[in-house]
């Protein structure tokens, strides 16, 4: 019986544990929240080394604001490894758009070319 009781509990932290792939929206929503609440370890684990680098950048211009900022998806296009999000924050009211590319079979926000633009 007691074996049984671990055999349980081990197959139930499996499957708890799963690989939990998100959606290139699901990406973008949590990029976009981690930039402006100023959590790096989950930015960095959602982005490219490319574009940790670029929303880092972007991020030490930026004033500090102790406001809650809410962040909307509005379109998704996906074209094989690449997608494009584009989202709609609190902070400033304007849109954005990111870039999500797949690395180790995850959706992660890279940085967009100087003349790269997206299906929107």
């Amino acid at each position: 019986m007691k074996r049984i009781g671990i055999c349980s509990l081990v197959l139930l932290f499996i499957s708890c544990s799963g690989n939990t792939n998100m959606s290139p929206s699901e990406t973008a929503k949590a990029v976009a929240e981690s930039f402006f609440s100023e959590d790096e370890s989950t930015l960095k684990k959602h982005t490219t080394s490319e574009g940790y680098a670029s929303l880092i950048t972007v991020q030490n211009m930026i004033p500090d604001s102790d406001k809650e900022v809410e962040v909307k998806i509005l379109e998704e296009s996906i074209d094989e490894e690449i997608a494009w999000v584009k989202y709609s924050t609190t902070f400033d009211g304007k849109s954005g758009i990111f870039k999500l590319v797949k690395e180790n079979n995850q959706w992660k926000v890279t940085s967009k070319g100087p003349r790269e633009k997206g299906p929107f």
